[in-house]
């Protein structure tokens, strides 16, 4: 097998040499990569000479790259393309002398020589020569950078976890990309968070870590990876954490009046969610009868993610409905209750509505005129001997006190 191969080795060699009279050899400081017969050419100002620098080119993985060299006064002189690094010979002159396929070779002009590289891989990230076989050689150089955008390594980042409240947490977010990601947390919902005793809003770094969780730290967060190279990355994972039911009562003590509607209300906080229910002071479970028209009972949870909004509305109070009402709460790892007393209060009085409220008329202000008159008649018609005897009396008393 050996000996098959370098037979064929020699017979590529010789056939290259027969076709273009050019051979390959090791890349190695003040010599020509690729030998060609050199020709003489006694004046210096008759020697090729490159019009411009290869220009560096910054190409995104998966997109075409294109090098240029460009040579004037080439006449007889060959040009190849050399991949620097790895001491491959791509082209010479016309023809193509790499296997790869995703290479080629275009030029113009006999002046301009493109090198052409389709959908780049990091394995094509180097230095690439162009040569003309002067003597001494003759060459220029260009650098193709391959960048690649950020992508998350799921096999080394955290998924969606679950822990109890008070234990401390970690969350790692593994990035890939040239050059490498800078990876930052946040809060999907934008909100701040205690971290290390600091409200802060970002995180920088792979790893998140927390140290006391609490429920105020539960929800998604994100996990965002960038390189300057579009698009940047996200990961979301769920932070979960577990903690028995809490109970808090906004007014433990309820007034309502016999035939009123009331609402008791308990707020509660759990993870996982709690099981809720209302009992009366006997310990009877309370059947909601929301769907029964004109039902006794009402009750009606509200959630906000962890919190839960307990409501129960008594409807035509009575006489039995006065008395204690317990709210329990219940999860996995425990359960709470609380108390709420239903007090009965005294009917308001009834209201005037407008409807009932007297509209006076002219004929009832005439009246009311007419007996005012009257009352001033009367007076005037008292008898002048109560008149008389009244003002004596008020004289005497006024000289007993003086006296």
């Amino acid at each position: 097998m050996t000996v098959f191969i370098h037979l064929y080795y020699v017979i590529w060699i010789a056939f290259l040499t027969a076709c273009c009279s050019t051979t390959g050899r090791e890349l190695t400081s003040g010599q020509n990569v690729v030998s060609v017969a050199p020709i003489e050419v006694p004046d210096e100002s008759m020697y090729p000479r490159f019009a411009e620098p290869i220009p560096n080119v910054t190409v995104t993985i998966g997109r075409d790259a294109l090098l240029a060299c460009v040579v004037d006064n080439l006449r007889g002189f060959k040009v190849a393309w050399v991949r620097m690094d790895t001491q491959t010979i791509l082209s010479i002159h016309h023809n193509i002398i790499t296997q790869n396929p995703r290479i080629s070779l275009s030029y113009n002009d006999h002046r301009s020589w493109y090198l052409h590289i389709k959908n780049v891989q990091e394995v094509d990230r180097g230095w690439y020569m162009c040569q003309v076989n002067t003597d001494p050689m003759r060459s220029r150089k260009g650098y193709l950078q391959v960048v690649v955008p950020p992508s998350i390594i799921d096999n080394m980042t955290s998924t969606d976890m679950v822990v109890r409240e008070g234990s401390d947490v970690t969350l790692v977010c593994r990035a890939s990309g040239y050059p490498e990601p800078y990876v930052m947390w946040r809060r999907e919902d934008g909100q701040d968070f205690n971290y290390n005793g600091e409200s802060v809003s970002v995180v920088d770094g792979e790893t998140l870590t927390i140290t006391k969780v609490s429920r105020l730290h539960m929800g998604a967060y994100l996990c965002i990876a960038s390189n300057g190279v579009p698009p940047s990355i996200s990961k979301r994972i769920m932070l979960m954490v577990q903690f028995p039911p809490m109970l808090s009562i906004p007014n433990q003590l309820e007034g309502a009046y016999i035939g009123q509607d009331v609402t008791l209300e308990c707020h509660t906080e759990a993870f996982p969610s709690s099981i809720n229910y209302w009992t009366t002071d006997r310990g009877d479970m309370i059947i909601s009868e929301m769907e029964i028209v004109g039902g006794k009972y009402e009750a009606f949870p509200m959630d906000s993610g962890y919190n839960k909004f307990m409501m129960l509305k008594i409807r035509n109070i009575t006489k039995e409905d006065f008395g204690f009402y317990n709210c329990i709460a219940k999860n996995s790892l425990g359960e709470t209750d609380g108390i709420i007393k239903l007090d009965e209060i005294p009917a308001p009085p009834s209201a005037f509505t407008t409807t009932q409220k007297p509209v006076l008329d002219n004929q009832t202000i005439k009246k009311k005129g007419y007996d005012d008159d009257n009352n001033s008649a009367n007076l005037q018609r008292t008898n002048p001997f109560v008149i008389t005897f009244f003002l004596c009396y008020t004289l005497l008393t006024r000289l007993y006190l003086y006296s």
